[in-house]
């Protein structure tokens, strides 16, 4: 995979990421209803996917991207995908079906990109002849 690529992939992480932040802040108690979730998981959830979104930045901006950092990038993801699944653990007995379904749909997205950028830095870079 390319580093135009990876960076696209970076920066589209970091956009989704920066939207959760910003629902998070702005609208955490009527998405906390939509979901069917205390707002304060919605608004711990906005935090954590700022600090994502930072690292993801940066790594983005490298010129060559940093594979450790790029790999605590995806292992953070790997991270909300586990805490996205125990939240619905947690509180699927008061979720809204539509609360599951996003919860559990953004998590497979958000395991997407955790792979995507994993084999970006993990695959062996083949010289060019």
């Amino acid at each position: 995979m390319s580093i135009l690529n990876l960076k696209n992939i970076l920066v589209a992480d970091a956009v989704t990421c920066t939207g959760v932040f910003a629902i998070g802040l702005l609208a955490a108690a009527p998405v906390g209803a939509l979901l069917g979730l205390p707002a304060n998981v919605v608004v711990i959830g906005g935090w954590i996917c700022l600090a994502a979104a930072l690292l993801m930045v940066v790594a983005a901006r490298q010129k060559t991207a940093n594979p450790a950092l790029v790999k605590l990038v995806a292992l953070g993801n790997l991270g909300w995908v586990a805490a996205s699944f125990a939240v619905v653990a947690t509180f699927a007995g008061q979720m809204t079906s539509p609360g599951i379904v996003v919860v559990v749909g953004q998590a497979f997205a958000v395991l997407g990109f955790a792979i995507l950028e994993w084999k970006a830095v993990a695959l062996p870079r083949v010289a060019a002849a």
